[in-house]
């Protein structure tokens, strides 16, 4: 019998939703309407679509969508005095600086200019160490996307075994504190874990997020686990052909698994629904206002 299949593309139609709802009623009731910029240093591809996604389901939600697209050659300076612009304009709550930045520009600099308050990818030093240490924070889209997945599929998490492959800053270390965080019991794995098929097999909860096309094989998999693939990798197939797959090898764990989201259709939809959600909850926090039930962890 096959694992059932999380649909994220469904349950982040349900985020966004519930982000136009809540967004609907800040205007109604309050007079505020939540508002985010998106900055593009660059002609990176990848990322041009992506920032256009992003403005389209900013604006479908009801929100208002500020697009900065500045030139590859953008120095640092013009960066951070547009950063500083927007950190002092009230009608924007969400600042995100696409990644990656053309090599001169340092992105840990660029990221700590952001205010911590509007840094809705959850990059900032003080959003990371808040999140650390159990405080209110901006959590990291890809991370809480797959924490509200967690949490709608097996309910409270508490007690649950977890294994994390891989320990990203922007996936894997944010991945396993919000876990902790729900009381799961969590180890962190990655390239220089020793017998490390092992340590996977004792996870209830499994989130690979290596960047390892179809690294997780079915044998690594403990029957009937929650498989929460992360991956995104384009290979080639048939005649040339590419497409995409996860870091996960699907055909044989979801032989395996209880449960696994797919690649493409699972965890990517979570992410910019997410970030939908952290405008929300930074525009009630900078306005005093209740934060959206189930829209943050």
């Amino acid at each position: 019998m096959g694992a059932d299949i999380i649909d994220g593309k469904a349950f982040a139609a349900s985020v966004r939703a519930k982000v136009a709802e809540h967004v609907a009623r800040l205007g109604r009731d309050h007079g505020v309407t939540p508002g985010l910029a998106v900055v593009l240093v660059g002609e990176d591809p990848a990322s041009q679509v992506y920032v256009r996604n992003k403005g389209r389901q900013t604006l479908e939600v009801g929100m208002v969508s500020v697009e900065h697209k500045l030139g590859c050659d953008t120095s640092a300076d013009a960066l951070m005095a547009l950063i500083a612009e927007l950190n002092a304009n009230p009608a924007i709550h969400g600042i995100l600086v696409q990644l990656p930045l053309p090599g001169h520009l340092d992105e840990a600099s660029v990221i700590n200019a952001i205010a911590s308050e509007k840094d809705v990818d959850g990059f900032h030093i003080s959003n990371v160490g808040r999140l650390a240490t159990g405080q209110k924070a901006m959590v990291p889209c890809t991370p809480l996307g797959c924490l509200m997945l967690l949490r709608d599929h097996l309910g409270d998490l508490g007690g649950f075994e977890a294994v994390v492959l891989g320990r990203s800053n922007i996936v894997g270390k944010p991945m396993a504190q919000l876990l902790l965080r729900d009381s799961c019991t969590v180890t962190v794995a990655h390239s220089r874990t020793r017998e490390i098929e092992e340590v996977c097999r004792r996870a209830d909860i499994l989130v690979a997020a290596v960047g390892r096309a179809e690294m997780v094989k079915g044998d690594w998999v403990k029957p009937g686990a929650t498989v929460i693939d992360v991956g995104i990798n384009r290979v080639e197939g048939a005649e040339g052909k590419t497409h995409l797959v996860g870091d996960v090898d699907f055909a044989s764990v979801s032989e395996v698994a209880g449960a696994i989201t797919p690649v493409p259709g699972g965890v990517g939809p979570m992410t910019i629904a997410c970030l939908l959600a952290n405008t929300v909850t930074a525009c009630c926090r900078a306005n005093g206002l209740p934060e959206p039930d189930g829209l943050t962890a």
